[in-house]
């Protein structure tokens, strides 16, 4: 129980309780950084190795509140997965047209397949720097979670793999297919296979595995 407020509690000091010298309360999160800390620590959970199912409990031991706190930004855990996910898909995305634009203002013969190569480093590069959101992009954190969750994910990679596909036809035209949109087709499809795959490795490897480890060779074969 807190002691009636007196002349330095109006003042925005509150008393020491020993009476030793004045205590700063404190400070309340601005609205909307609360939920971002939320999210930060999610993420932070799920990059540790070997992590288990993450619980609500544990989550607010580790911001030091209690699991109602939580509750007021989210409305349950799935919606904070849903975070992560908008999170993934606005950074990955933004970058994405950063590069088609890039390759579109100067179109050439290969330019679709620099496209494809750079879009591929980039979703790879995002996963190293970011190791938890890796466990929400390949579903490993999704398991025991609302379906869709992966359902959401499962739409991003083909977003990917339709934005990789776009820039194929374009070469694969260029360079005298018969069948462009089929060779596209195919060579996204490995694309993203290889990018789902060394994200996978990634996270089943406790995030020793680099998914960018060889890349340049790795894209030359396939490209």
């Amino acid at each position: 129980m807190q002691d009636a407020p007196n002349s330095s509690d109006a003042e925005g000091v509150s008393a020491d309780p020993a009476g030793d010298a004045p205590r700063v309360p404190r400070k309340r999160p601005k609205p909307g950084e609360r939920r971002v800390q939320i999210l930060q620590a999610l993420a932070e959970m799920l990059q540790q190795p070997g992590a288990d199912r993450i619980t609500t409990a544990a989550l607010a031991a580790r911001l030091s509140v209690s699991e109602a706190a939580l509750y007021r930004h989210f409305a349950s855990k799935a919606q904070m997965f849903e975070g992560l996910i908008e999170f993934i898909e606005q950074t990955v995305f933004t970058l994405v047209n950063q590069i088609t634009d890039r390759e579109q203002a100067m179109p050439d013969a290969r330019s679709g397949t620099r496209q494809a190569a750079k879009v591929v480093a980039m979703v790879l590069q995002f996963a190293e720097k970011n190791p938890g959101m890796t466990r929400v992009m390949v579903g490993d954190a999704l398991v025991f979670e609302n379906e869709r969750l992966q359902l959401r994910m499962n739409q991003f990679f083909d977003k990917i793999e339709a934005t990789l596909r776009q820039g194929l036809r374009i070469s694969a035209d260029a360079a005298g297919s018969a069948t462009p949109t089929v060779d596209a087709q195919v060579l996204a499809s490995a694309l993203t296979a290889f990018t789902v795959g060394r994200l996978h490795r990634f996270a089943r490897s406790g995030f020793k595995r680099s998914p960018t480890e060889h890349l340049d060779a790795s894209l030359a074969v396939l490209l």
